[in-house]
């Protein structure tokens, strides 16, 4: 069992989960953050942390963002490891909550 970022946190990257993992399994992208499944000791910290809603369990993942599973696997073998918050972006606040937001994904270091 592990924990998936989804949709929503595409230009939000709050960052708040990254902050109460215990394990480090956070992986930050340019404009969005993923979970590393190797790594998720499934602690359930992250999920009520994230002020997107943006984390779900993978057993409990909506249908709409179940590609989103391989795709925290495929981006947390080629993003850094992120252990402390950093800045959120400038207009995170205008992106939350605006839906079908994976065609924004800035899919580089």
């Amino acid at each position: 069992m592990t924990f998936v970022v989804t949709d929503n946190c595409i230009n939000c990257k709050y960052m708040d989960c990254v902050e109460v993992c215990p394990v480090d399994c956070f992986h930050a992208g340019p404009n969005f953050l993923v979970i590393d499944p190797m790594e998720c000791i499934d602690c359930t910290l992250c999920e009520p942390e994230c002020p997107a809603g943006a984390i779900y369990k993978d057993s409990d993942i909506p249908h709409e963002f179940r590609e989103f599973i391989e795709l925290n696997v495929r981006l947390s073998s080629q993003w850094p490891v992120i252990t402390e918050r950093t800045i959120t972006p400038v207009d995170a606040d205008k992106w939350d909550g605006v839906a079908h937001k994976i065609g924004h994904i800035i899919d580089a270091d």
